[in-house]
């Protein structure tokens, strides 16, 4: 695999660990689902590790 194609899985696989976390560790009180800000935290995440595992440059 190229490395676009890790960087891609690694930015998903971020995103869904956010999800899953974001959504596992809620009380009984408190409403399922997934919201508005978890899926911006997600994409945060996603394009923090998008952005952390560039290539460098190799002068």
């Amino acid at each position: 695999m190229n490395d676009r194609g890790w960087r891609t899985f690694f930015a998903v696989l971020a995103g869904l660990a956010v999800i899953y976390f974001g959504t596992t560790g809620r009380g009984p009180d408190e409403p399922a689902g997934v919201s508005g800000g978890l899926i911006v935290l997600a994409l945060l995440a996603a394009l923090l590790v998008w952005y952390l595992t560039r290539p460098g440059n190799a002068a």
